[in-house]
C-alpha cells in the first residue's frame, strides 16, 4: 500500500509564507507526477503545483511567481514553498501521486494524501 505523508499547514497572515511536504511511502512506487491540489470551502478542488519526474513543474496560474515546487526524488518528498500568500489561498491542500503525467487532474491521480489545512489571514 502506498501512502502520503503531508506535513507543514497552518495559519499565517497575509504575505507571509508556509512550507508543505510530502512523502510518498509503502510499497515502490514508481511515480511519475507528484503535487498539490487544494480545495476552500464551497469550491471546487484545483490544482495548484506539480513536478515530473525528472523534474519540470506545472503550476496554476493564480500561484506563479509565489508557490515553487521542489523535489527530493531519492526520498520521494515533494515540497511547496509558499510566499507572499493571500487570503484567497486559504484551503485544504492535498498532495497527490501518480505513475504517469496526468496528476494535475483528479481523474489522474492515483494516490492522495489526507489533506493539510492551510489558512491566511488579512
Amino acid at each position: 500500500q502506498v501512502h502520503l505523508v503531508e506535513s507543514g499547514g497552518g495559519s499565517v497572515q497575509a504575505g507571509g509564507s508556509l512550507r508543505l511536504s510530502c512523502t510518498l511511502t509503502g510499497r515502490t512506487y514508481s511515480r511519475i507526477c507528484m503535487g498539490w491540489f487544494r480545495q476552500a470551502p464551497g469550491k471546487a478542488r484545483e490544482g495548484v503545483a506539480f513536478v515530473y519526474t525528472p523534474g519540470s513543474t506545472h503550476y496554476t496560474n493564480s500561484v506563479k511567481g509565489r508557490f515553487t515546487i521542489s523535489e527530493e526524488e531519492d526520498k520521494n518528498t515533494v515540497f511547496l514553498q509558499m510566499n507572499s500568500m493571500k487570503p484567497e489561498d486559504t484551503a485544504m491542500y492535498y498532495c497527490a501521486a501518480a505513475a504517469r503525467p496526468g496528476c494535475t487532474v483528479e481523474s489522474g491521480v492515483d494516490y492522495w494524501g489526507q489533506g493539510t489545512q492551510v489558512t491566511v489571514s488579512s
